[in-house]
């Protein structure tokens, strides 16, 4: 009789894979660098496509409430297309005018508020003029050296041929936009459909819906937000004596750069004292449009976000402002815009796979 052979005990879980091998640091530097430098030379493509998947997922939670009321989803994304653009057109309607106002206006107006700074900054410039002499005196030269400095006046035809390729970048990202609400979620099944095993289809289908559904929910409330704080901030300048287009342009503004956090703030503070002190001569009272908005973002940004939104959406202070500073520098204000929306799928999808949750924390 023979020995028996002895049969490995049965497994429930898939088969043991060899250790992949890591990459050394060096290799990965550069491999983050190429993926950065390719980020940000196909920026003029990639930003069409990202801010149509941004406003896509902003409509995902209507147009799923219209498919429960058995509207299908092609005549759904067309409702809700529709009426964005109704709207953009008429917010757009109003705030034209106002602000074409401001870009003939503020450089005349900067000149007429330089007094009222310098009044503000006397000991600065003082302090800045007496080091100049003093490193003026110390440097080795045979005389003052003018610097020459020049002007270059703006090409109305630039202008002009910058019109066409401004209107054909939206008409891409409307597009877009509607296809990708129509034909998302083929496009998914299709691209899981070529995974080769059965469980990685099952799990990657939970990542993709959990991620879609969660992004999209918190997308539209960060955008009800936002839109309610500039409303908000529009009504407070309205009160205080601006004109109901300027005011409904400010908080537009407001509105947007509520998407970046803490840059944004920064930004749109500055540029409502900036607006306060050209409109109003009264030192009191050209500061009631900042002093509104900062008590108006201070109550959204300690009590309202944090409430409606949760700890769950939340990401480290450090990395929101490292990430806004490289988004910014690859794709400019559309970065700012994409860059929390970016950082929450790439949380949620480290969260969600197993031995990469420490990464998501």
């Amino acid at each position: 009789m023979g020995t028996p052979v002895a049969h490995p005990p049965p497994t429930d879980g898939p088969a043991a894979q060899p250790e992949r091998p890591r990459a050394s640091l060096p290799v990965v530097v550069l491999a983050t660098l190429a993926v950065l430098f390719a980020t940000w030379a196909a920026r003029d493509v990639l930003i069409p496509v990202m801010l149509a998947m941004f406003l896509a997922l902003i409509a995902s939670p209507l147009i799923r409430g219209l498919r429960r009321l058995h509207i299908p989803n092609f005549v759904g994304a067309a409702l809700v297309l529709v009426g964005g653009l109704a709207l953009a057109v008429m917010l757009g309607r109003q705030l034209v005018a106002p602000a074409a106002e401001w870009m003939q206006q503020l450089p005349s107006e900067l000149q007429l508020l330089s007094p009222k700074l310098q009044q503000v900054t006397a000991p600065m410039q003082q302090a800045s003029e007496a080091a100049a002499s003093v490193a003026r005196a110390a440097a080795d030269g045979d005389g003052p050296q003018l610097e020459v400095v020049t002007v270059r006046e703006e090409d109305p035809w630039e202008r002009l041929a910058a019109t066409p390729r401004m209107a054909l970048s939206v008409l891409t990202v409307v597009l877009l936009t509607f296809f990708f609400m129509v034909y998302g979620e083929r496009l998914q099944r299709h691209a899981i459909a070529l995974m080769p095993h059965r469980y990685q289809k099952r799990v990657t289908l939970e990542i993709l819906q959990g991620l879609e559904r969660e992004v999209s929910r918190y997308i539209l409330t960060i955008t009800i937000i936002n839109t309610v704080l500039g409303l908000a901030v529009a009504g407070a300048l309205y009160l205080i004596g601006l004109s109901l287009p300027n005011a409904l342009l400010w908080g537009t503004l407001v509105a947007l750069l509520n998407y970046a956090p803490y840059v944004g703030a920064f930004m749109a503070a500055g540029a409502l004292l900036l607006m306060g002190l050209i409109v109003w001569d009264d030192l009191g009272q050209s500061l009631l449009p900042v002093a509104s908005y900062l008590v108006l973002q201070g109550i959204e940004g300690q009590l309202v976000t944090p409430i409606v939104v949760g700890q769950r959406m939340a990401l480290s202070p450090l990395l929101l402002v490292l990430s806004l500073m490289l988004f910014g520098f690859l794709w400019g204000f559309v970065g700012l815009l994409l860059e929390v929306p970016l950082l929450v799928c790439a949380k949620m999808v480290l969260g969600r796979i197993e031995g990469l949750e420490r990464w998501a924390r």
